[in-house]
């Protein structure tokens, strides 16, 4: 009524990051300290953190009318959910704790077209001496790497886009355990220049049994 009186308009509300477990934008949980232990010393990873404050949110969603929310952490890893049909737990398909690994930067527009034609996609990926297969496999020959676009929430409020062209690898642990690593090339406009980069990432399977949500 007041703003109607003294002309004062009302600030539009700003998208809220998504939700889903109990996790949220600036929330935290807990990831069980004795799968870690179990499961680490057969990883990639090293020193991967119980404790895990979520400082960012992505959000994917698919052309098949999925959606993959990502809830970024202080410990330089993300916490991925995958959903299908819908955005209630019931929906949810796979979750996953990931460790980026490496994030190199590209160049040239002449290697960006290179990697998105024949590095991203191949039939094996090679990381620290173990052999990851490819699990996304096209019909034919060629297997070119998925397109997506996250939108990531900031706890500072800033919304931002990023065009994402992924393929995803696996290797086999013991007691039917897997280890999966994600290879990305990221574009993404800053300041009206393309910012490029390749980000490999390596994750695990999470049980909803395994997360403890902290608030």
């Amino acid at each position: 009524m007041f703003s109607k009186l003294f002309g004062k308009k009302e600030q539009p509300k700003k998208p809220q990051a998504p939700e889903i477990m109990g996790l949220y934008l600036g929330g935290s949980f807990q990831i069980d300290p004795l799968k870690l232990k179990i499961l680490e010393p057969q990883l990639i990873i090293d020193g991967a953190a119980s404790h895990h404050l979520i400082q960012a949110v992505g959000e994917v969603n698919l052309d098949t009318g999925g959606k993959i929310l990502r809830y970024y952490t202080d410990d330089d890893a993300f916490l991925q959910v995958v959903l299908d049909g819908g955005d209630t737990e019931n929906h949810i398909t796979d979750v996953k704790l990931w460790y980026f690994y490496e994030t190199t930067t590209v160049g040239s527009d002449s290697q960006w077209q290179q990697l998105i034609k024949t590095q991203i996609s191949q039939p094996q990926y090679e990381l620290e001496g173990h052999q990851f297969h490819r699990v996304w496999n096209a019909v034919g020959e060629s297997s070119p790497p998925v397109a997506m676009t996250e939108k990531t929430y900031e706890e500072d409020g800033d919304i931002s886009e990023t065009d994402q062209f992924v393929m995803l690898y696996e290797r086999e642990l013991d007691a039917n355990n897997i280890e999966t690593l994600m290879v990305v090339g990221e574009e993404k406009v800053i300041k009206q220049n393309l910012d490029r980069c390749l980000v490999l990432s390596t994750g695990f399977n999470i049980q909803p049994s395994d997360i403890q949500i902290n608030g």
